[in-house]
């Protein structure tokens, strides 16, 4: 049986938490999603003296997401690049953000704009958390989780 392990999941949390703070930065989506949230400029700088909190419950929250990620990655077999972005990443954000988040269309009466910029960001999380956990495991030379395809066969044809 093959593993979940630690770095990994942290590796691709912390992805996953610098590309949200990339994708809501104030040059980026940032000032859109404050106008598009009713949040003002007093709010944010309140937010500021909690960021350090924040962005640790925000590693924890991202490093439960590729744990997940993880585990269905080995327990579905997914041992390559393309098995990461479209089996993993594309299927997991299909299935579960996409229809999530857009409770906040149908029922919260949020822009689509505003949908879009969230659902986007987490294609792009749920890409780069899939590639560094299938990609980066084998990288790590027998201490990943995707070290190796098992055969199940080979232990029962002996």
């Amino acid at each position: 049986m093959v593993e979940v392990t630690f770095w990994p999941i942290l590796a691709a949390g912390t992805a996953s938490v610098l590309i949200g703070w990339v994708w809501y930065h104030p040059k980026v989506f940032g000032s859109v999603w404050m106008r598009l949230n009713n949040v003002t400029p007093e709010q944010v700088e309140r937010g500021k003296k909690r960021m350090p909190l924040y962005a640790f419950v925000a590693l924890l929250a991202s490093m439960l997401v590729a744990w997940v990620m993880n585990y269905v990655g080995i327990a579905f077999g997914i041992y390559d690049w393309v098995g990461a972005v479209f089996e993993l990443a594309l299927w997991s954000w299909l299935g579960f953000v996409v229809p999530t988040l857009l409770g906040q269309v149908l029922w919260e009466q949020k822009p689509i704009k505003l949908y879009l910029i969230n659902v986007l960001y987490w294609l792009v999380s749920f890409v780069v958390m899939a590639l560094i956990l299938v990609v980066g495991s084998q990288a790590l030379g027998g201490m990943g989780s995707y070290d190796m395809q098992i055969d199940a066969g080979e232990y029962y044809m002996e």
